[in-house]
């Protein structure tokens, strides 16, 4: 796929992508915001003026322009452009996502060939979470990011003594780590597939079918080196501010996934998925690879001086700071393991109701932090320069308009759960009762939607500085004992819905220790504000969802009550949320009405 004239990607960036800013560092004010009571809003144009909300209060502050925050100019809009590209992919992977699901529940149901093939996707999902979008990102997105400052210090065509170019400092981080994360990658494909079957009786020790989640653990297995790969490219490709060809290798992954399925399922049986799993993998790649040369060409510097200049390009892929990220990303996708290794004693199709649950329940998630996706390389590049300020603006304006987007999802899930899983998945060998079953586990995850979207979303900020840092794999490592404390607790009274309780409660400990965290210790964010922010939004939230709720049972058919749903619970989210004075739906709404006035 071709970045140039989308207008998602700094419009057709030149081959080495220019600094957000070039103008001096002392030629950029430090203006800080002044202090309210509520987080700036995410959303204002150029030149909005301040408004206040009801009763006097004041409910949005003018958007920093160019002038306060010390961003390009150019930048808000470019970001915006970029949001929406990258949104436009990412719900379209979510649409192929559910076309994936709803051809496994419907030629295997949830059943015990379901819940074999659940265990082996046990595989890929950490490898996606630890490779591509958490744990590659955190790392490389600030390496290569302190890479282009240092290449814009240095001019654009860096020249030594004797006239030839100097040495690239991004081009030296690529050929300097690239390799050698290949050569791991490939040793820990190998050691997964040869321990198979020590892997599934960890994981599922109750599981019916062992033979069958080894052959598709043994399949998946290659997306340890394949999603490695990926994930180096996306970081690369984010840090340069090309965001639509990372946005578009879900799309790739689940076209792989869903053809492998349709075509074989009646030879291969479940297996067959898995294969489309490893397909798709490799689609990812090819996905990226074209921009990526286009935007890298991979240099050759000379041998006796690369780990030398290593050290320079790459200081923050040290042990030091790789072992924090390491550790914070295995805390966070273990509970999906604490899940599975629960849910594995209970009858068959408990692995295949959380999972349905859980993907449909947390598409809110992924699109909220599509935003903080876009903005990472922005909060690590002031990070790098020193601009703290800015970086503070940055991380607010994500947290309240992240939160927003989750928690009118969540209202949603809330009061629609059976009808949009009935519309979903309910024909072939999925019936009623999986229905019923897999909804009111997708109500209790809803409950810990949030404390998912800001644990992804304050993770970044955490990992963004280049100093080694613990406190977030602290904080996720307590989220996860309460995981395991609460899941062994409520499992064998509650099922299902007891390993969907103790996550919320988990993750939720997790969001709250970093948003305390986040403000002493790197970017100096105003958590009581944020809190209170997030505290509104989530009352506006709780109302639309019981409206929804009491509305879904006055129309029978699925189809009409979540098609009226779609409009009842926004309209009373931002209704409530005008009542409760929520400065983001205000800002929200005054940017449409504006938008709309000016389109006259």
């Amino acid at each position: 796929m071709s970045d140039t004239g989308t207008g998602t990607e700094a419009e057709a960036l030149p081959r080495e992508a220019p600094p957000l800013d070039d103008r001096p560092r002392d030629a950029l004010p430090q203006k800080a915001l002044p202090r309210t009571e509520a987080v700036p809003p995410l959303l204002p144009g150029p030149g909005q003026p301040p408004g206040s909300g009801p009763g006097g209060t004041t409910a949005v502050d003018t958007a920093p322009g160019p002038a306060d925050s010390g961003e390009a100019p150019g930048l808000g809009s470019f970001l915006a452009r970029a949001a929406a590209g990258t949104a436009a992919l990412t719900v379209l992977a979510a649409v192929l996502g559910l076309v994936r699901d709803q051809a496994i529940a419907r030629y295997f149901g949830a059943s015990d060939a379901s819940d074999a093939f659940l265990i082996a996707w046990t595989v890929p999902e950490m490898a996606a979470t630890l490779l591509i979008e958490d744990g590659m990102a955190l790392l490389l997105v600030p390496a290569f990011s302190l890479a282009l400052t240092r290449r814009a210090e240095a001019g654009s065509a860096p020249r030594t003594d004797t006239g030839e170019p100097g040495p690239d400092p991004v081009r030296e981080l690529v050929a300097a780590t690239l390799p050698r994360l290949c050569v791991l990658l490939m040793a820990g494909a190998a050691l997964l597939m040869a321990g198979a079957p020590w892997v599934v009786r960890v994981l599922a020790p109750g599981l019916a079918d062992p033979d069958l989640a080894v052959d598709c653990t043994r399949l998946t297995a290659v997306t340890v080196l394949t999603f490695g790969i990926t994930g180096y490219f996306s970081a690369a490709l984010r840090a340069h501010r090309s965001f639509l060809p990372p946005a578009g290798v879900y799309v790739a992954y689940n076209i792989g996934i869903i053809g492998m399925t349709l075509a074989l399922h009646s030879v291969w049986g479940v297996r067959a998925a898995a294969a489309g799993v490893a397909v798709g993998s490799l689609l990812m790649i090819l996905t990226q690879l074209p921009t990526l040369l286009r935007l890298l060409p991979l240099a050759r510097p000379r041998l006796g001086r690369l780990r030398k200049r290593a050290a320079r390009t790459a200081p923050l892929l040290g042990v030091a700071v790789l072992a924090p990220v390491v550790l914070f990303v295995v805390s966070r996708q273990s509970q999906v393991l604490v899940e599975r290794f629960l849910a594995s004693t209970l009858p068959a199709g408990a692995i295949s109701h959380l999972n349905y649950a859980q993907k449909v329940a947390q598409m809110p998630m992924v699109l909220s932090l599509m935003i903080c996706t876009v903005t990472f390389p922005v909060v690590a590049r002031a990070m790098a320069d020193g601009n703290h300020e800015k970086a503070r603006q940055r991380v607010e304006r994500d947290l309240a308009l992240a939160g927003m987007v989750v928690l009118l999802g969540t209202a949603v899930v809330l009061g629609y759960a059976p009808q949009i899983i009935e519309v979903l998945f309910q024909r072939g060998a999925f019936d009623t009762a999986d229905t019923e079953a897999t909804a009111q586990v997708m109500r209790v995850y809803a409950a810990g939607l949030l404390g998912h979207c800001l644990v992804g979303a304050l993770s970044r900020p955490f990992f963004s500085s280049g100093r080694p840092t613990w406190f977030p794999a602290f904080a996720m490592g307590t989220g996860l004992l309460v995981t395991m404390g609460a899941g062994y607790a409520l499992t064998y009274r509650f099922g299902v819905a007891g390993i969907a309780t103790a996550n919320a409660v988990g993750i939720s400990t997790t969001a709250l220790l970093l948003l305390m965290g986040l403000g002493t210790r790197v970017v100096p964010i105003r958590a009581r504000a944020v809190a209170l922010s997030l505290g509104r939004l989530a009352g506006a939230a709780l109302v639309a969802g019981a409206a929804g709720w009491a509305a879904a049972q006055l129309v029978p058919d699925a189809v009409l009550s979540l098609a009226a749903g779609c409009v009842l619970v926004p309209a009373v989210f931002f209704l409530t949320g005008l009542a409760l004075r929520s400065p983001e739906v205000v800002s929200l709404l005054a940017l449409i009405r504006r938008r709309f006035t000016d389109g006259r």
